[in-house]
């Protein structure tokens, strides 16, 4: 991999992941996909009455979420490339910390999204739900990597499951604000 997923055009990305490539696989693709929940979660933020006492707090915490996911999606595919080259218990780890870290982080993006559907503007509430929705896909798709990676009885497969229970209860919420 010599340059950033970030620094593709779209359509380049796109073009990217279908391949016959190692990379991007499913971990760069769940990182991308929870960072751009996360710019949703953040969109509709903003749309937030200015009575909402959390609506700058919300398009911080969004924003941060997306900058720490964003360069995700280069540190899962460097990892695997390095694990195909050699594997061992270091690339080992890699392959399953950085996809855990992706799990834990859209979980985040999924409960704050939930947030914004229930107290953030009616108008843009399916946009907050959808951030939802995209987050608890990703987070499923990263807990997945982990456990292909680590195995049922590791401790980190069971974290990457909550961070997937967390997730989707917070896209019910979101679902159920229009309720």
């Amino acid at each position: 991999m010599t340059e950033s997923f970030l620094d593709l055009s779209l359509k380049e990305f796109l073009d990217a992941v279908p391949a016959r490539t190692p990379a991007p696989g499913g971990g760069a693709v769940a990182a991308v996909a929870a960072a751009l929940a996360a710019g949703l979660a953040a969109m509709a933020a903003r749309f937030a009455p200015d009575e909402w006492e959390r609506r700058s707090a919300a398009v911080g915490a969004a924003e941060e979420l997306r900058a720490r996911l964003e360069p995700l999606a280069d540190a899962d595919a460097r990892a695997y490339e390095a694990f195909v080259a050699g594997r061992n218990d270091e690339t080992r780890r890699a392959i399953v910390e950085i996809p855990l870290e992706i799990a834990a982080a859209a979980a985040e993006v999924a409960e704050l999204a939930a947030e914004v559907a229930t107290d953030g503007n009616p108008n843009v509430r399916g946009d907050a739900a959808a951030a939802a929705d995209l987050a608890a896909a990703a987070a499923s798709m990263a807990a997945r990597l982990v456990l292909v990676n680590a195995g049922h009885d590791d401790e980190r497969t069971r974290r990457a499951r909550t961070a997937v229970d967390v997730a989707a209860a917070a896209a019910a919420r979101a679902a159920a604000a229009d309720d």
